[in-house]
């Protein structure tokens, strides 16, 4: 993959985030938080967890990849201590982080070159295992993640009888002649 397709991923990110905090803010409270038997029980629960998994991850390559300007907001915001450490009381907060957040990546991805993705990152997890892998893949990994969690998070919506309309990527991408 390139840098122009991860430019579209985040965009795609972006895109599709709006749709699901614009339905999160149309529940009451209750059915927000309601546990529903998914992985992060909740609506809340799984926004919430793809926000820690973008903070953990884009924290991890602003380390591993210096001199990007695009990543440097990340050291103001939180740093999680587990994938479900719950990063904000109310959704309003929760979403100001997540805009923050994808502004990031949307500047990293239009910041970042095709050279840094054949690069090496070398990370450890919270568990402290030590790995390292393409910046390219490891890219490739967590934009799938969220694809992964924001199906789950559509699911929960469409359980509760709210439709967030078209989540295809396709819909972003331009046409050709």
């Amino acid at each position: 993959m390139t840098t122009a397709h991860f430019a579209q991923l985040a965009a795609y990110n972006e895109w599709m985030n709006r749709k699901l905090y614009g339905a999160a803010a149309a529940l009451p409270a209750e059915r927000l938080h309601e546990d529903r038997g998914a992985f992060f029980g909740s609506v809340f629960g799984t926004l919430n967890h793809l926000v820690i998994a973008d903070l953990i991850w884009f924290k991890r390559i602003a380390a591993g990849v210096p001199g990007l300007a695009s990543l440097q907001c990340l050291d103001e915001l939180p740093r999680p201590t587990s994938l479900d450490h719950r990063l904000c009381a109310t959704l309003p907060e929760l979403d100001a982080l997540r805009v923050q957040l994808d502004a990031a990546i949307s500047a990293f991805c239009a910041e970042v070159r095709d050279a840094h993705l054949d690069g090496a990152l070398t990370w450890t997890s919270m568990k402290g295992i030590a790995s390292t892998k393409r910046l390219g893949d490891v890219l490739l990994h967590v934009f799938n993640h969220q694809t992964h969690h924001r199906g789950q998070a559509t699911t929960l919506f469409s359980q509760m009888g709210i439709d967030v309309g078209p989540t295809d990527i396709l819909l972003l991408l331009p046409d050709v002649a």
